[in-house]
């Protein structure tokens, strides 16, 4: 019981059930609370940009490592880029047919939230679109939080660092332990969230009512039933074109399915996949190789929820999104979504961030995401894991690195010894 009472996840779903009941005992009391939820906002907002910053100038070198690589690494980018392009646009296509937020009454909301972003959106031409990205000061763009111009920037900086070479080794080094000081403050913050959600739960609910919480509900069903979809069709048809059953590989890495459905960080189940992975046939160099890259490049579930969160949440503000706002939304996401790496919270931080590079929906609005926020990341872990180990598979068999015989004899060995009888010893 202890452990449980210890377990982010039960604190934050205790959090919004205690908020959520006092908004609608004392909805003046929950609507009094709602500086509580703002400032776990300010605080998601404050690290986004040194976050995005530093993954993609980290990303940049990364790319440039497996391009030494060659042909393997080559195959794993592409393959990367068009898995997690095509499940952000599965979640784009499926919450527009869907549509959760309209549930969520967009009177309700105060008029001037979403006017005035949706009146700078149109605004915005394409030529002072493609103009705004060039920051007139790096400093400035970091200081206004103006993530597209800081997006900009960094790639400039990590095309940079990269043709330095050896030289820029010791400052990607620097830079790399200074990424893992913000994830570290971001576990801080995400140790706050539970009072966060309370206050933002309360609020919610002390000022829209009780069916707010219909269209959450929506949200983590659809997102549910969409990555469930992703792997079972997506996933498994590509594993069927390889010549492998996803059931019997899914079987086989149950025990770090689990790992992640308790941690809700497929990082915790990386030692497991790479020794599972080598034992199921796959060569070492290989797996060495793309487990690990897919851990920052190929983020299924993170992808899925993205698209799908950025336009629910687009709905609950009455935000009527475009065809070429939509894409433009993919294409952020493209980019943004690759700094999700497999630490808890940090998905949370590339959708506070994507919503203010595109100034179109409200970034205070991930407020109302944050009760099933930590809910959701369990299915978002674990699809990214099921992911990455799929296209160890794929590229391994498409290398010609896949030994079927010790595939054969490893899960024959497991069932021989699942299938063992146990044998008591009484003294």
């Amino acid at each position: 019981m202890k452990r449980l009472a210890q377990n982010l996840t039960f604190q934050v779903l205790c959090a919004v059930a205690l908020g959520a009941l006092l908004g609608a005992l004392d909805p003046a009391l929950g609507r009094a609370l709602r500086p509580v939820g703002d400032t776990f906002v300010k605080l998601v907002k404050m690290v986004i940009g040194p976050i995005i910053f530093l993954t993609i100038v980290l990303g940049i070198s990364n790319i440039a490592d497996l391009k030494k690589v060659g042909r393997v690494g080559g195959k794993a980018l592409l393959y990367f880029e068009i898995v997690t392009t095509f499940a952000l646009a599965i979640g784009l296509v499926v919450v527009n047919v869907t549509r959760p937020g309209s549930g969520l009454a967009a009177t309700n909301i105060a008029a001037g939230d979403a006017s005035s972003y949706t009146a700078q959106s149109k605004s915005l031409t394409f030529t002072e679109f493609l103009t705004h990205i060039v920051p007139s000061s790096a400093v400035e763009a970091f200081a206004q939080g103006d993530i597209l111009q800081i997006v900009f920037f960094s790639v400039l900086f990590g095309v940079a660092l990269t043709a330095l070479g050896e030289r820029g080794r010791p400052l990607a080094a620097v830079l790399d332990t200074t990424l893992h000081v913000f994830f570290r403050i971001v576990a801080l913050v995400m140790k706050v969230a539970p009072i966060g959600a309370f206050g933002a739960m309360a609020f919610t609910v002390g000022n829209f009512g009780l069916r707010t919480l219909l269209p959450l509900g929506r949200l983590m069903l659809d997102v549910y039933l969409t990555m469930f979809l992703f792997i079972f069709v997506v996933l498994n048809l590509i594993a069927r074109a390889y010549g492998f059953s996803l059931w019997t590989f899914l079987k086989y890495i149950s025990e770090e399915i689990l790992i992640v459905l308790g941690t809700s960080s497929s990082e915790a189940a990386l030692p497991g996949m790479l020794e599972k992975l080598e034992r199921y046939g796959c060569a070492r160099s290989v797996v060495g190789l793309v487990i690990p890259t897919g851990y920052s490049f190929n983020l299924d579930g993170t992808s899925i929820y993205l698209s799908m969160a950025t336009v629910f949440l687009a709905q609950v503000y009455d935000v009527d999104l475009s065809l070429r706002q939509q894409l433009g939304i993919l294409a952020v996401l493209m980019v943004t979504s690759k700094g999700a790496a497999g630490v808890t919270g940090s998905g949370f931080i590339v959708l506070a961030s994507t919503l203010q590079a595109m100034k179109v929906v409200p970034v205070e609005g991930i407020a109302l995401l944050l009760g099933v926020d930590r809910f959701m990341s369990e299915a978002r872990a674990i699809t990214n894991l099921i992911g990455n180990g799929v296209a160890t598979l794929v590229i391994s068999r498409s290398e010609g690195a896949f030994d079927d015989t010790k595939r054969v004899a490893t899960l024959a060995e497991r069932a021989a010894a699942a299938s063992a009888p146990v044998v008591s010893v009484t003294p």
